[in-house]
């Protein structure tokens, strides 16, 4: 049973950093896997944030380019995701969320994943930047 779980948000003013961490138990990332962090404001449709693969193919969405950087350690089992210089409009619900499968990884490589492609979900970490 795989299970996803994040951690590390929280409060934090414009400007400032946080690091997000997602615990992936039942599935070791040392396997062949896509990997990757949404996120939900209050009254808007959940987006992809960024993604990574096993091949080491990494995308971002463009409003987080330069600021967030999404990571894995395999040894830990752990997805992370680095966020510096926020911005009030990156408050929202963040997700981490997995999938094994190779045709995911094509979608990750290519830039195209979305939240569809991905079938196991953590809980989510509330993160929310002040003005």
């Amino acid at each position: 049973q795989v299970h996803l779980a994040e951690s590390g948000g929280g409060l934090v003013e414009t400007g400032g950093s946080l690091t997000l961490s997602c615990v992936v138990s039942g599935y070791s990332l040392f396997s062949e896997y896509s990997l990757a962090w949404f996120r939900q404001a209050p009254g808007k449709e959940r987006e992809g944030v960024a993604a990574v693969d096993s091949d080491g193919d990494r995308t971002y969405r463009d409003a987080v380019k330069g600021r967030f950087t999404i990571s894995v350690d395999n040894a830990e089992n752990t997805l992370t995701l680095q966020m510096t210089s926020l911005k009030p409009e990156d408050t929202a619900m963040y997700y981490c969320a997995a999938d094994f499968k190779s045709f995911t990884r094509v979608h990750v490589m290519a830039g195209s994943w979305q939240e569809g492609d991905f079938h196991f979900w953590g809980q989510g970490t509330q993160v929310t930047v002040s003005s």
